[in-house]
């Protein structure tokens, strides 16, 4: 899983509203009309913003390798029937132009994930929505970022404690009943000790924004947000 890493490439620099906003226009423009044309153009897009974020291609697919492999199964699913004919090539390209969508949405988020600092994007979200509300996003937000992690380097330590024990001669349900009760237990162990270190800080709902302010390389970045959220009405004009 992609987490924040400190650096110095263009998108570290930007400020995560720019990031955001260019971010949302990238979604609207890639649900509106998944025409292949439209695709290879977001696709040239996507790979601009992975050198922004010097981010490859192939970390991508190992931190997201469980959600690339359900949306490949989409137009698998999708080709093959049960009755004649059994395979069905234009239903998959149909839903291999839908999943082709998501999974650019996805790279593009795994570059705001590991560009954004996840203070950043709290502050972006209690800015912007009042109240309660946004705060309490805000800090789902900020924990979820954080947290995920780390409960997931608990399950990798699990499994693999299991298999150094000869696990591996187990049953595949005797193997997973062992990972999620061990992973429950230490995923509620972390819970209760975040809860006391968050009292012993004095969490705050409302804590000191960090200071955010457009750049050069902000506008263009919003003002192409501003294009892609726009370019689905090209097409009615």
């Amino acid at each position: 899983m992609l987490t924040y890493r400190p650096g110095e490439t263009v998108a570290h620099r930007l400020d995560a509203r720019s990031k955001l906003a260019c971010q949302f226009g990238f979604a609207v423009a890639a649900f509106a009309q998944p025409t292949p044309r439209r695709l290879l153009a977001l696709a040239g897009l996507a790979g601009v913003v992975l050198l922004a974020g010097r981010l490859s291609p192939v970390t991508v697919l190992r931190g997201y390798w469980f959600v690339f492999v359900i949306l490949l199964l989409a137009p698998l699913s999708a080709a093959l029937s049960v009755t004649q004919p059994w395979v069905d090539p234009e239903r998959g390209v149909a839903s291999l132009l839908a999943v082709s969508r998501v999974a650019l949405v996805l790279v593009v988020g795994a570059v705001y994930v590991r560009t954004t600092p996840v203070r950043e994007s709290r502050a972006v979200i209690q800015r912007y929505v009042p109240g309660r509300t946004g705060q309490a996003l805000g800090v789902g937000v900020a924990l979820t970022f954080r947290f995920l992690p780390v409960l997931r380097r608990d399950l990798l330590t699990v499994r693999e404690a299991i298999q150094a024990r000869g696990g591996e001669r187990r049953s595949v349900v005797d193997r997973a009943k062992r990972i999620a009760v061990v992973g429950l237990a230490r995923s509620l162990s972390r819970s209760d000790r975040l809860s006391l270190a968050l009292r012993a800080r004095c969490f705050a709902w409302n804590p000191t924004p960090p200071e955010m302010s457009f750049g050069r390389w902000d506008y263009p970045v919003v003002a192409l947000g501003v294009l892609l959220a726009c370019w689905p009405l090209a097409g009615l004009l």
